[in-house]
């Protein structure tokens, strides 16, 4: 008795089970593979010679588009203005785009038109063959690189190894666009003793009798416009000045401000992003990333977030025109921390 019949006998049900009669095929045989539709390119050599013209095609699009990625790298030179990135990063973009889709499509449309795509069954074995299953797939192996038919066809074989030996190339320009090393760069700023504070983005020194208690404003060190790369400076040098009451502030951050303003970098200390939100009625200073909080009256502690250091003080005087300017550079690296700065 089978399995199915015992378990059908204990659940009172009946074990009769129905047989196909003489000649009635069972209609659970299995009815085989269905019959092998042929290809244009499995039977007429001139579309199969058109197809592999395609092919080629597409695959010499994918090396002009590697060719791209390299051409935009080194043609478009970085000057520090955001129209010069935009056009760099859309053709690098678009030039990958080509060496990426021509080569798939390459590659698919070869496979669609020109290799064998017969269904094959492939019955179960044991692990190790026997040498003469062995033998047999060795010669199936060969069989399948001949179907390949790269050695009969030398303009798919010469292209795909055209392209696929281009498009890594254009990663060597990636590298090469990285250097060189920062240096010191990451820890130093425009900012130095006498740099005068101008307001973000419209320019123009700020008078100290300006900043009103409560108020914020997003500053930049002077004649940061004349560099020779302003992004960059702008991405470390950015300043946040705060006005609040002279006893709410520590005696360090008192004596390195003017009647209540203080000047923080506005580069947070975690992952450097911008620190562009301030709470006037607990004078909080909060990172939108990953909210880390920095508290003005403890000199801009980590009260709450991932981050670890306090926000780094800019001292600040005043001129004999009233003006905000920097008494010296920052006295810390600015921005966040890593493997080298703790």
């Amino acid at each position: 008795m089978s399995q199915i019949e015992r378990a059908e006998e204990a659940h009172g049900q009946s074990t009769a089970v129905a047989r196909p009669t003489a000649g009635v095929p069972d209609r659970f045989e299995n009815p085989g593979l269905p019959a092998h539709r042929h290809r244009m390119g499995d039977t007429d050599p001139r579309a199969a010679k058109r197809a592999e013209r395609q092919v080629a095609v597409l695959l010499l699009l994918s090396i002009l588009g590697s060719i791209g990625i390299i051409v935009s790298i080194v043609a478009i030179q970085y000057d520090g203005s955001f129209a010069r990135v935009s056009w760099s990063t859309k053709a690098i973009g678009l030039s990958m785009f080509f060496s990426l889709f021509a080569l798939g499509a390459g590659a698919v449309h070869w496979a669609k038109t020109l290799m064998p795509d017969d269904e094959r069954i492939d019955h179960r074995h044991r692990q190790r063959g026997t040498e003469a299953e062995r033998a047999k797939a060795v010669a199936i192996l060969k069989e399948g690189a001949g179907e390949a038919a790269l050695g009969r066809r030398p303009l798919i074989r010469n292209t795909l190894i055209g392209a696929l030996a281009l498009f890594p190339l254009p990663a060597v320009f990636f590298f090469r666009d990285t250097g060189p090393l920062p240096g010191d760069d990451l820890s130093t700023t425009m900012w130095e003793q006498g740099t005068y504070l101008v307001k973000d983005p419209e320019g123009g020194r700020i008078r100290a009798a300006d900043v009103s208690i409560g108020s914020v404003v997003h500053v930049m060190p002077e004649g940061i416009e004349d560099v020779e790369h302003p992004l960059n400076e702008k991405a470390k040098s950015a300043v946040l000045i705060m006005r609040l009451e002279e006893e709410e502030l520590t005696e360090k951050s008192a004596d390195w401000g003017v009647s209540g303003i203080v000047a923080y970098s506005k580069i947070c200390t975690h992952m450097g992003c911008p620190v562009a939100l301030y709470e006037q009625q607990t004078h909080h200073l909060l990172c939108p990333c990953h909210q880390s909080t920095f508290d003005l009256t403890q000199d801009c502690k980590v009260i709450f977030g991932p981050a670890k250091r306090p926000l780094p003080q800019l001292p600040i005087v005043v001129d004999d025109e009233g003006y905000l300017v920097a008494e010296d550079g920052f006295q810390e690296a600015v921005g966040p921390s890593f493997w080298e700065r703790g």
